[in-house]
């Protein structure tokens, strides 16, 4: 069966608008059904004013783009507003209501490594985007797109007209040259990332004409849109910007390589990709760095004159002037600037359940106030003991889902809450929340109750009924049962390290010895990706939509399952390295094969409960609570922020909500 539908930004006609109320850190960014898009296409009448914007403007100000921008077009130094925008604008819809130009967003990073606030905040403008409810994905740059022959075949149709920040045009030519002079480069890429390539085959891709771009799978690819809707993937680079640095196309790159101190052009051309180090890569996004990261204490963003986008007035967006990004070492500095009321708007490094009291004392003097964070997150703590351990006694001890079902019972969950997260939180496994539409409750709740009998039961079961003077259970091979539980520094969690502590206490009550060990996050990833670390910590990411995308504490999905990082490499290798993992296992790498390969959401729903359901007879890791509601901080003449958004890293989170609507009154 030959299966066609569109992905389109376009709606029906502008009167049923109004009477509805329509309110690259890597270099290589490590799908689909039919879905109505909350964006359209109108504006070209719209956009034939009088580009000062002076005569038949609408909205707050009267105005249809920025007064700067107006100034630039009345000095002959930008062209005029019509010029500079696609045929098909996006129209996005306001929060609530049209906003007035000017002002400046004061935010802040945490350190000069903290580039993923950069691209949640001024960096999320893909091919396709999710919904700021996180449930749908829908057009973006690309103005619709054609899913044919069962999710074979993709083509995305783009913007007429649509321009980079330098003026130049953006057409197939970029695309095709992110697929085929970065993703598919053997130097640059030696291995496609499986969003491109989910079976490790890439697809054949071209360009019908200057606006169409076309994928072609050897077999269906069910969840590539939703790929290109996370930050982790990406289609869109300005090729004549980048070709100069390339080596397929630049015979002296290896003199700018020199000049560059790089170690070799693939380090050199990374460099030059990543737009927060240089600003001038041109960008499509709706501000554009006039600082390099690393070179000062601030980064600063402007508007970019070439931004795409319309509220639905026809005004270009977006609102604000500026971005400026305050570089601090210190996430309590920003504990102090969020409560001295110094960021109209953030939501990183400081929502804890400690610093909100903090916070909160601010609030009616420095004239903010809290939204609400509905977490992707569905465990604060997951503890990973490793399954595929390099030490066969340690390995069998891990496997044995006795020992783990015990070591689970033996957590004083409330105890957890009372002391660590301020009585935030329920007891909870690996299991998605109840807002997602694959919870479970049985999955959420198995052996979460504190019963100290329970768990020397199931240790007594697994077989380890043996102690040695200490208390401590003893292996098969005599030796006690004694490991480290590593916790990366600096900590996604304040509280990891105090939470550990009470567990070694809470598991040394049952015969089973532990040391809490914190350390470097570079070298925590190091030895988790070598197979070295004997358990860790992280958190229990996958809670909502993202669930379908990232499996980790579900299956042995990729690098990040830290309970069997062999097994998901054998997985995500296709076997070709790693180790081979146990039955159960390969079954859920098995279905998940076929979540791949079906666009029909139903379907890929009903394998994913397969999945879980495996997941919960195996209890392949240990939960411990589940997140209550986050929040960030939003001043209170700062708008269009939601009262609530979803919280992820492949949301992410506040991007969907587009930004680029916020604005200071």
């Amino acid at each position: 069966m030959n299966v066609s539908h569109r992905l389109s930004d376009r709606r029906p006609a502008r009167r049923a608008m109004s009477e509805r109320g329509l309110s690259r850190r890597d270099l290589l960014r490590v799908g689909g059904a039919t879905i109505l898009a909350t964006a359209s296409s109108t504006g070209c009448d719209l956009l034939s004013r009088d580009p000062s914007g002076r005569n038949g403007g609408r909205g707050a100000t009267g105005d249809t783009q920025a007064p700067d921008l107006a100034a630039l077009v009345e000095a002959g130094k930008l062209p005029p507003l019509r010029e500079r925008m696609p045929a098909s604008p996006l129209v996005v819809d306001v929060v609530d209501r049209p906003g007035r130009y000017g002002g400046t967003w004061h935010s802040v990073l945490l350190g000069p490594a903290d580039v993923t606030w950069l691209d949640r905040t001024v960096g999320y403008d893909p091919m396709v985007r999710w919904t700021p409810d996180f449930r749908k994905v829908v057009p973006n740059v690309a103005e619709s797109v054609d899913v044919e022959n069962d999710g074979k075949e993709y083509t995305f149709h783009l913007r007429k007209n649509l321009l980079w920040s330098d003026g130049e045009p953006f057409t197939a030519a970029d695309v095709l040259y992110v697929v085929e002079d970065e993703l598919l480069n053997e130097e640059l890429s030696p291995v496609p990332p499986t969003w491109l390539a989910p079976n490790g085959e890439a697809p054949k891709v071209d360009a019908p004409d200057d606006l169409s771009v076309r994928f072609v799978f050897s077999q269906p690819h069910g969840l590539f849109l939703e790929h290109l809707a996370t930050p982790r993937a990406s289609l869109i680079s300005p090729r004549h910007h980048l070709e100069k640095f390339h080596k397929k196309y630049n015979k002296n790159v290896e003199t700018l390589v020199e000049e560059s101190n790089a170690a070799d052009w693939v380090e050199f051309y990374g460099g030059k990709t990543e737009g927060a180090e240089n600003p001038d890569l041109p960008t499509l996004n709706a501000w554009v760095y006039t600082t390099a990261l690393g070179t000062g204490t601030r980064m600063v963003a402007k508007r970019n004159p070439y931004y795409w986008k319309t509220d639905r007035d026809g005004r270009q967006l977006p609102y604000l002037d500026e971005v400026v990004f305050d570089i601090v070492n210190d996430a309590q500095v920003i504990v102090l600037k969020a409560s001295n009321g110094e960021l109209n708007m953030h939501c990183r490094h400081i929502n804890t359940v400690r610093n909100k009291p903090v916070i909160a004392r601010g609030r009616e003097a420095k004239g903010f106030d809290f939204f609400d964070l509905l977490p992707a997150l569905m465990n604060e703590m997951m503890i990973g003991l490793n399954l595929a351990h390099k030490d066969k006694a340690l390995r069998d001890v891990f496997q044995n889902k006795d020992f783990r079902i015990g070591l689970s019972h033996a957590i004083n969950r409330p105890e957890l809450i009372t002391a660590v997260l301020q009585r935030q939180g329920v007891p909870w496994q690996g299991a998605p929340r109840k807002e997602s539409e694959f919870y479970d409750e049985e999955l959420a709740t198995q052996y979460t109750d504190y019963d100290v009998d329970k768990a020397n039961s199931h240790l007594d079961r697994a077989g380890f009924t043996e102690r040695n003077a200490q208390g401590i259970r003893l292996r098969p091979d005599g030796e006690p049962i004694r490991f480290a539980v590593e916790i990366p520094t600096p900590t996604l969690k304040d509280f990891w390290v105090d939470a550990m502590n009470l567990v070694k206490g809470y598991w040394a009550e049952v015969g089973v010895d532990i040391a809490v060990k914190a350390e470097d996050r570079t070298l925590f990833y190091e030895r988790k990706e070598a197979n070295e670390h004997d358990a860790g910590v992280w958190q229990g990411d996958g809670g909502l939509q993202d669930a379908i995308l990232d499996l980790r504490w579900y299956m042995p999905f990729d690098h990040e399952s830290i309970f069997a990082t062999p097994w998901a490499l054998w997985f995500t290798s296709g076997g070709r390295e790693g180790r081979e993992p146990p039955p159960a296992a390969k079954r859920q790498m098995e279905l998940y094969g076929e979540v791949r390969r079906t666009t029909d959401k139903g379907e890929q729903a009903n394998l994913m409960r397969q999945i879980l359901q495996i997941a919960k007879e195996e209890f392949w890791a240990i939960g411990t609570v589940l997140p209550t509601s986050g929040y960030g901080i939003v001043a209170n003449n700062f708008h269009n922020v939601p009262k609530t958004m979803p919280e992820a890293y492949l949301y992410p989170t506040p991007g969907p909500t587009s930004p680029e609507q916020y604005f200071i009154e």
